[in-house]
């Protein structure tokens, strides 16, 4: 399957199975090979995101906000080839969506306040005197 193939079921399906589509998707270029706390992280940035509205108000926007997450910067002709690494981002999309639909004191948290994060093997320029929680191969990162 190739991700022009996903970005057009993005537009056209209803919520809230948009939203999981963009952030199954997002999980997945962002963090198929990482462990399920890693992907769990990254979820967890675009929900808390899209709770703050800076980005937007949908996942969706959130993720394809210019520049922030893979969806904007990866060929549409690439092929989503791993489908049992997509399955395992699709779950980890929903139970992200689930615990962000809970009050916030009964969240569960894996990166409290992050808000970015990068690849660790690289120091973005505003990452520079930030605190950082490493998981894996990502450093997360609470900037705003």
């Amino acid at each position: 399957m190739k991700l022009s193939m996903l970005l057009w079921l993005m537009s056209v399906l209803p919520q809230p199975l948009a939203d999981q589509t963009c952030l199954a998707t997002t999980v997945y270029l962002e963090a198929r090979s990482q462990s399920t706390v890693g992907q769990l992280a990254v979820a967890e940035v675009a929900m808390r995101r899209r709770e703050r509205g800076q980005w937007g108000d949908t996942v969706c926007d959130v993720v394809k906000a210019p520049h922030q997450f893979a969806l904007t910067t990866t060929s549409p002709n690439q092929d989503i080839e791993n489908l049992s690494a997509f399955q395992k981002a699709w779950d980890i999309a929903g139970k992200s969506i689930q615990n962000w639909g809970l009050p916030a004191d009964e969240r569960r948290f894996f990166v409290p306040h992050a808000d970015h994060f990068a690849t660790a093997s690289i120091s973005p320029t505003w990452s520079r005197n930030q605190h950082a929680i490493t998981i894996g191969d990502h450093k997360f990162y609470s900037i705003n």
